[in-house]
């Protein structure tokens, strides 16, 4: 994911720009969860892939039927939206949807794939990700983009054991 400052969060932000109101939590891990065993936010992260991200006319209707918020829009940024659902908005789990395609966004759904799959099959990497996520839950965020960004290193670190052996 590309490490956004202030100014890049406040251009993505679609609506009005929200800081982060509560610290990032971290839940144990649920035996039910396919990253075993990774304690994790409560945010389901789903990778959604479109013909065109950009033709947003093309989903924007269905998504928002469906009571998904469309929240990001990074256009210099392999076309990347991020749509939410919110518990406190009536939906059953914290959602985050990120829409990329396969043409524009090859690289970044190579890379969240590689990841996801390194993590549920290397115990040392998944352990030392989830330390690192709880080192960094004990701060404070003005939003939730600088404790990703915070993470980035050792996802990166990760992504280049996944990716390149």
């Amino acid at each position: 994911m590309a490490t956004l400052d202030d100014d890049d969060i406040a251009a993505a932000t679609v609506g009005d720009l929200r800081p982060y109101a509560a610290g990032v939590m971290l839940e144990e891990y649920n035996p039910a969860w396919p990253v075993p065993p990774l304690a994790a936010k409560a945010v389901i992260d789903i990778l959604l892939l479109v013909p065109d991200a950009a033709a947003e006319v093309a989903y924007l209707s269905a998504l928002e039927a469906a009571g998904y918020e469309l929240r990001i829009r990074q256009p210099d940024w392999y076309q990347h939206r991020c749509f939410v659902r919110r518990v406190d908005s009536g939906a059953r789990w914290n959602v985050n949807l990120h829409v990329l395609s396969p043409e524009s966004g090859g690289p970044e759904i190579e890379r969240i794939l590689a990841f996801r799959d390194w993590l549920r099959t290397h115990e040392d990497d998944r352990a030392y990700y989830e330390r690192t996520k709880r080192e960094l839950t004990q701060r404070e965020w003005k939003f939730v983009q600088h404790y990703a960004n915070a993470k980035s290193g050792v996802v990166e670190e990760i992504l280049g054991r996944a990716l390149f052996g």
